[in-house]
């Protein structure tokens, strides 16, 4: 028996938003305004990785709120597992991210060339139908536009994680999906904790 085989545009687009997703990880956990959310950010970015950054809807909306008196500080706040992972390998997970999102996109472009999966022109005719007739290609789709919202904003709130002579290229890069990230993650500064 064989195991079914996808088309390389859905391969694509599954790991190009699961790689960004990895990646939000080090900008959430280094996020200026993250005590201002009561619950887990690790369970709310395993969530996120998941199933649906739909979730991150909420998050944006009480990070607007005001502060809570409540919290600990900086100094105070003991790391978790996975927000030392991925705030201290912050580069690595860019460096990973970044090659995932290119690979993805050659891949969308060129991969089973031998396979029978068409021209460049054929290729994206099946992606539009995919995206507008399948509902994990539509949610996909949903979670790029979400996070070129979140992107910008989440990134411009917290350049002063970044290392001085990196902010310039970091505060015009973070516009541009998925590449802003990734400069993010590369200029990040190193945590004194």
């Amino acid at each position: 028996m064989e195991a079914p085989v996808l088309h390389p545009t859905v391969e694509a687009l599954f790991n190009f938003v699961i790689a960004w997703t990895m990646m939000f990880a080090p900008l959430l956990f280094t996020d200026c305004k993250r005590n201002r959310f009561g619950g887990s950010l690790e369970a709310l970015w395993v969530v996120q990785m998941f199933l649906t950054n739909t979730l991150l809807i909420p998050y944006m909306a009480i990070r607007l709120g005001a502060s809570r008196n409540k919290s600990l500080s900086k100094s105070q706040k003991v790391k978790s597992g996975i927000e030392l992972v991925m705030t201290s390998g912050a580069r690595i997970v860019g460096t990973l991210g970044g090659l995932v999102g290119f690979i993805s996109i050659f891949w969308a472009l060129f991969g089973r060339d031998d396979a029978g999966f068409g021209s460049l022109a054929d290729r994206w005719d099946f992606f539009l139908d995919y995206i507008n007739s399948d509902r994990p290609g539509y949610a996909f789709i949903w979670d790029i536009c979400l996070y070129s919202i979140f992107q910008p904003w989440l990134i411009g709130n917290n350049l002063q994680n970044v290392e001085e002579d990196k902010i310039q290229a970091v505060r015009y890069l973070r516009f541009v999906p998925y590449v802003g990230l990734v400069a993010y993650l590369w200029g990040l500064a190193k945590s004194e904790d």
